[in-house]
C-alpha cells in the first residue's frame, strides 16, 4: 500500500481534499454577488462541503496511524497545512453567513415595515432550514459510526501487532539464552583442549628425557665393552 511518496489512500484523501476545497472556495466567492435564498442555498452547500472535507482529513489522521514513522512525519506535516486550510475556510463561510443573516434580517425588517412578512415564504424556508439540520445531523451520526468502526479496527490491529512483538520478543530471549549456554560450553571445550595441550607437552618431555637417558645408557654400555 505504501508509494514513493508515502500511502497511496492518503494521497488519494489528498487530492480529494484539493479538489472540494476549490469547491468551497468557488461557492464562497460566488456568494458574495448573491442575496436572498440563492446565497442562503450556496452558503449551505459550502457548509456541506466544509463538514465532508473534514471528514476526510480525519480519514487522512486515521490513515497516518497505518504509516511507517519514516513517512508517518513528513505527512503530518501536509496534514496540519490542510487543516489550517480547513479552519481558514470555515472562518471565510463564518463571516459569510453572519453577513448573509444580516442582511436577510435587514430584508424582513424593511419588508415588515413596507408590508408585512410572507408567512408561505418564511414557513418554507424554516422547513427548509429543518430539513438541512436532519440531513447534517444523519451526517454526523453516520461520520460518528464510521469513526467508531475505524477506531475499533486500529485497536484490532494494534491488538494484533502487540502481540506478534511478544512472541518476536520471546523468541528473542530463547535466542539468547542459547548463545548463552553455546559460548559457556564453547568455554569449556576451550579449557579441556588447553589441559590436554598442556599434558600433550608435558608427555613429551618426558619421553624425550627417557630417549636421552637411554641414548646415555647405550653409550656408555658401548664404551666399556669396547674399552674396558
Amino acid at each position: 500500500m505504501d508509494s514513493p511518496g508515502g500511502s497511496e489512500l492518503f494521497e488519494s484523501y489528498g487530492h480529494d481534499y484539493e479538489a472540494i476545497k476549490v469547491s468551497i472556495t468557488e461557492q464562497l466567492n460566488a456568494s458574495g454577488a448573491q442575496s436572498g435564498e440563492p446565497k442562503k442555498q450556496t452558503l449551505r452547500a459550502a457548509e456541506r462541503e466544509v463538514d465532508e472535507a473534514g471528514e476526510i482529513l480525519q480519514q487522512m489522521e486515521m490513515e497516518l496511524l497505518n504509516l511507517p514513522q519514516s513517512s508517518r512525519t513528513r505527512l503530518q506535516a501536509r496534514l496540519k497545512g490542510y487543516k489550517s486550510d480547513l479552519e481558514r475556510l470555515k472562518q471565510n463561510l463564518k463571516r459569510a453567513q453572519t453577513t448573509s443573516r444580516s442582511t436577510s434580517d435587514r430584508d424582513e425588517l424593511l419588508g415588515g415595515l413596507s408590508g408585512g412578512v410572507d408567512l408561505d415564504a418564511a414557513s418554507m424556508d424554516q422547513r427548509t432550514r429543518l430539513l438541512n439540520g436532519t440531513d447534517r445531523l444523519a451526517d454526523s451520526s453516520r461520520r460518528l459510526q464510521d469513526t467508531h468502526k475505524v477506531a475499533l479496527e486500529t485497536e484490532s490491529i494494534g491488538a494484533g501487532i502487540l502481540g506478534d512483538l511478544r512472541g518476536q520478543r520471546d523468541q528473542i530471549i530463547n535466542s539468547r539464552n542459547t548463545l548463552l549456554e553455546a559460548d559457556s560450553s564453547i568455554d569449556k571445550a576451550s579449557r579441556t583442549l588447553k589441559g590436554m595441550a598442556r599434558r600433550m607437552a608435558t608427555n613429551k618431555l618426558i619421553t624425550a628425557c627417557i630417549i636421552i637417558v637411554l641414548v646415555v645408557l647405550i653409550l656408555f654400555v658401548l664404551y666399556r665393552k669396547i674399552f674396558g
